[in-house]
């Protein structure tokens, strides 16, 4: 019999694990997840989902595969496809779950012009239309591209992006773009005047 909570082959930083059977027992842990926290939680989007009853039923739950860890609908982004992260709302950090859905992926800046199946295709790989939503915000934008002009809502299928310095004055140029809604995020957009930052695998 193994340590009532263990960890073994668990991330602690991403709080994701290569097994199901040990993101249970890590998860289990009261200091990595907080009683009070999951009882808060919903257990799925809609609004009338219920709360989960306790922290087992919570992990039980959050260690089953999650689409956020899935790559091209079947194939797993790593090894540590097991979650249990209690997804903080805007006020707490969502780095670190950004890092744990972009496992896998590789993070490609294209060239003005290009679209990101384009910019995926050429170095032998596909865009991951699922990841576009996990780079579509300013941090994330800031950590791959200079956004020397600031960091802007808009609305373009070729979003997230960086506008290229040589762009015309009107359309902000060194400014980077995120998607205001991001069900219209798409791999096949482009703009002669931005360099997409893409979600390659």
């Amino acid at each position: 019999m193994g340590d009532r909570f263990s960890c073994q082959g668990c991330k602690h930083d991403l709080q994701c694990c290569n097994s199901y059977e040990y993101c249970v027992s890590c998860c289990l842990n009261p200091s990595k997840t907080k009683k009070e926290d999951v009882l808060k939680l919903k257990v799925a989007k809609p609004v009338t989902a219920g709360t989960y009853t306790n922290v087992f039923d919570f992990c039980t739950g959050r260690c089953r595969h999650s689409s956020a860890s899935v790559v091209h609908e079947n194939a797993y982004a790593s090894d540590f496809h097991h979650c249990f992260s209690v997804q903080q709302n805007s006020s707490g950090s969502t780095e670190a779950i950004s890092v744990a859905k972009l496992l896998g992926i590789n993070v490609v800046v294209g060239r003005p012009g290009e679209s990101c199946s384009l910019v995926c295709k050429v170095r032998g790989q596909s865009c991951v239309p699922s990841r576009l939503s996990v780079l579509n915000k300013c941090e994330i934008l800031q950590k791959y591209m200079r956004c020397k002009s600031g960091c802007f809502r808009s609305l373009g299928p070729d979003q997230p992006a960086e506008v290229v310095v040589e762009a015309p004055t009107s359309l902000n140029p060194g400014a980077c773009l995120y998607m205001q809604m991001d069900e219209q995020l798409t791999c096949d957009g482009s703009h002669q005047h931005t360099r997409r930052l893409c979600p390659c695998a």
